[in-house]
């Protein structure tokens, strides 16, 4: 694994946003989360007048091994059928990158399927879906490096297009039993904290899931850094998206965090190298029952709560007006001395 280079966000600049937000014509904190979106967006940007230009959605995908234990009541056929669903348009992804004027790029991090060479599917796949890890480690060391290097790659290439903002999304039958095992791990919130329903589930068959998860647990005795974690338990397209983060944080972009999959991405991510949170920007809280103790864990708060447990990326899609509005703040919003109006008293 490469050492990410990411730069760590000038707190003096940071006071200097904050001031401009506090002089605006409102009172100070009355628009709430977007003053934060905003900060942030002018800290990495190094500016007062922040530009959100030419946003990408990247969504990867891939199969999992230990869908081979029934974690999920979804058979695996359902990751490539959806995807070539999505590269149709007829998927919530693509409603809400059109309407939000995202450009969608469609990764085969790992699927068990060959896709078609001529359509809208870039091919990254570093294998056929991952091991079943309750018998034996999911990839190898070089797997993981390959899909961290393919996710960074992803990233360079939105970058030559001039886009400064990117949301990831993910989608793979089975990675729900991934993020679980890597929230536990890295956080040590016990295991069953962790397990969801993932897509529709019983509690019965939750339970179940979550036994297989201890079993798979169990079995490997070694150290616990990133990359015995993500060999022992990865899922590529979560691989694929810790090197897109990592990535985009060096280059400076801001990255919107979808749900529990890609919160899980950011914390590997951020176990890598913890300047990359600096550049994040949480969209929703999923309806996933780790998903909440995990943002505890993170310290924070998303812009959102929908509800929402689709996956792919939507939450962090749509997100983006209200990030698109903090920006809208500080470039078109007059201060009270800009105004000619009275300061507002500060108790």
């Amino acid at each position: 694994m490469r050492t990410y280079h990411i730069e760590t966000l000038d707190e003096i600049f940071r006071k200097t946003a904050q001031d401009r937000i506090d002089s605006l014509a409102k009172p100070v904190g009355s628009l709430g989360k977007l003053e934060g979106v905003a900060r942030k967006v002018a800290t990495i940007q190094n500016t007062l007048n922040p530009q959100l230009k030419n946003p990408h959605h990247i969504l990867f995908i891939a199969d999992h091994g230990i869908v081979a234990e029934n974690v999920s009541p979804s058979p695996k056929e359902i990751t490539w059928q959806q995807a070539l669903n999505i590269t149709q348009d007829g998927a919530g992804i693509n409603i809400f990158t059109k309407q939000h004027n995202f450009n969608l790029i469609i990764v085969d991090a790992g699927t068990d399927y060959d896709f078609p060479k001529d359509i809208s599917i870039i091919d990254r796949k570093v294998r056929k879906g991952t091991r079943n890890f309750l018998h034996e480690a999911a990839l190898t060391p070089d797997e993981v490096n390959f899909a961290l290097t393919y996710g960074e790659e992803v990233v360079d290439l939105v970058a030559k297009n001039d886009c400064n903002i990117l949301s990831i999304g993910e989608l793979g039958i089975g990675n729900t039993s991934v993020a679980s095992i890597w929230m536990s791990l890295l956080t040590n919130i016990p295991l069953q904290q962790c397990v969801g329903a993932g897509s529709g589930l019983s509690e019965e068959f939750t339970l179940r899931k979550y036994d297989i998860l201890q079993q798979s647990v169990d079995r490997y005795t070694g150290p616990l850094t990133p990359m015995t974690i993500m060999s022992e338990f990865g899922g590529l397209e979560m691989i694929m998206a810790v090197g897109a983060m990592l990535r985009a944080a060096e280059l400076k972009m801001t990255i919107i965090i979808d749900g529990f999959l890609m919160s899980n991405s950011l914390l590997m991510a951020s176990k890598i190298n913890p300047e990359v949170e600096q550049y994040a920007v949480f969209s929703h809280k999923s309806e996933e029952r780790g998903h909440i103790l995990l943002l505890e864990y993170l310290g924070v708060e998303p812009l959102l709560s929908l509800n929402f447990c689709l996956g792919e990326g939507t939450g962090a899609v749509c997100a983006y007006p209200l990030i698109e509005s903090s920006v809208r703040m500080m470039n078109q919003m007059k201060s009270f001395e800009e105004s000619r109006i009275s300061h507002i008293n500060k108790f």
